[in-house]
């Protein structure tokens, strides 16, 4: 086909309104770039993607944040890359948080001053109050929010000297991991014998009692009950038994308990042997369980029940399956429901009660003796103590369940807890047997297989 001039004319036009078209477009989608964005997040978890926990308490924090990051400007270390990135989560949020980098290689005194010890190490700054962070991640820096955010300190203190749980003890029966969880979100732990110290610390946001193996004394018993009429939040975990000594406390609170233990047959459903295993995934209508829609699992619970109308409102947290009884004989043999003697379910483990804080004029007098917040009194009695302990805080949403119960009782209703985000597929765990065979395929097999590949073809070239 010749082209004429005429034709050359017209495919010139059309390459120059095409490049004319392309040009603009192109500066269409810089301009629409820079003004707009969009991030898609398809990693496992969405790990990568800041947590609602997170968006939630950013929106209740008015006012600047300012993060001063201590990280060596280097290719080599990517320090300031990461801290980049998770940052830069928060500021699609709260754009007025202020990331500033100091290179402790050009800054030493500044270093020195500030207590800096590890590259990457961060202090961040809210309302004149400051923090360092020195493992950088959303849970970290989420949970020093929180840290700032809250108005006053809180103390939760546990009674002692009756075989009750250790909150800082390593055994199996022991709180330590579930205070260690507790520290990061502002919220000291200590223990009270009531012997050595016969009365309540002033500053005390909740006084926990939990799962006590002997008697209280009288004049034990009677600090409590001073404790209470003062307006002191309570969290009492009991296990089945005896109250040890407790039954005035449960009085005044109007609760009792139902004798045994709980049997739950639906245990057996999920692989669990022991019969002492409660499930709960039945809530009550509380802020404690509010969209709590995890499994919780408690290990020789006891049941509850609400027999006195008193001047306390009461509200049941957690209940069993219909199925479910509390077992009054021991949890030996061929176990089955005694309509004579045994409790049957649908049974309450835990009852959150509230009620009016006292009158003006005697919280203005006490309001230096109990510092439990403002608001209604708050108490938590529950059936089990094993479900925060070492060896159960995991499973579940026990811990979740657990940062509720003290947030509540402490008058910090909007603290929830964050877990961190992981991935199932961030690791790989194989067998020693597995990780010597792939490494004889890749480092010896593989290698003689090309050698001779390669021998071969080279052979066949030559003949040719």
């Amino acid at each position: 086909m010749k082209i004429n001039n005429k034709i050359r004319i017209q495919l010139r036009f059309q390459n120059i309104i095409f490049l004319l078209l392309l040009v603009t477009i192109t500066g269409l989608l810089a301009w629409l770039s820079q003004r707009y964005s969009y991030e898609a997040d398809w990693t496992a978890n969405h790990r990568n993607t800041l947590s609602e926990a997170s968006s939630k308490l950013l929106q209740r924090m008015p006012g600047p944040i300012h993060i001063t990051a201590f990280a060596r400007d280097s290719k080599l270390l990517p320090a300031r890359r990461k801290i980049r990135e998770l940052i830069a989560r928060y500021q699609r949020q709260k754009p007025d948080i202020k990331l500033h980098f100091i290179d402790p290689n050009t800054d030493p005194d500044r270093v020195r001053s500030e207590g800096i010890s590890v590259n990457g190490e961060l202090i961040v700054e809210y309302h004149k109050r400051r923090e360092h962070i020195k493992n950088l991640s959303e849970e970290t820096l989420t949970n020093t929010l929180q840290r700032l955010l809250r108005s006053g300190e809180q103390k939760i203190v546990f009674i002692t000297g009756h075989g009750e749980r250790k909150p800082h003890g390593r055994a199996n029966q022991d709180y330590n991991l579930f205070i260690k969880g507790l520290a990061s979100k502002g919220i000291k732990a200590s223990s009270l014998s009531l012997n050595d110290t016969p009365k309540i610390p002033a500053d005390t946001s909740v006084l926990v009692i939990a799962s006590p193996q002997v008697n209280y004394l009288p004049g034990e018993v009677k600090i409590l009950l001073n404790y209470l009429k003062k307006g002191g939040n309570l969290l009492w975990l009991h296990d089945p038994g005896s109250v040890h000594g407790l039954g005035a406390l449960a009085k005044s609170l109007g609760i009792s308990f139902v004798p045994g233990t709980i049997v739950d047959p639906t245990t057996q459903l999920l692989g669990i042997n022991d019969p002492s295993f409660a499930l709960v995934t039945h809530y009550g209508h509380h802020p404690v369980v509010r969209d709590f829609t995890y499994m919780t699992i408690y290990p020789r619970a006891a049941g509850l029940e609400d027999f006195e109308k008193n001047n306390w409102k009461a509200t049941a947290l957690l209940q069993t399956v219909a199925r479910s009884w509390s077992e009054t004989s021991k949890l030996q043999g061929s176990i089955a429901f005694d309509k004579g003697s045994d409790t049957p379910g649908p049974l309450t483990i835990a009852f959150a009660l509230t009620r009016p804080r006292p009158s003006a004029k005697k919280e203005a007098k006490d309001s230096k003796k109990i510092a439990s917040g403002a608001g209604n009194q708050r108490v938590i009695v529950l059936g089990d103590g094993d479900f925060i302990s070492n060896t159960y805080l995991g499973n579940q949403g026990n811990q979740d369940l657990g940062y509720n119960i003290i947030n509540w009782l402490s008058h910090d209703d909007n603290f929830i807890s964050i877990p961190s985000s992981t991935a199932p597929d961030t690791e790989l765990v194989l067998e020693k047997r597995t990780w010597g065979l792939l490494g004889m395929v890749f480092l010896i097999v593989l290698p003689v297989m090309l050698l001779v590949t390669g021998i071969v073809i080279w052979l066949r070239r030559r003949k040719r």
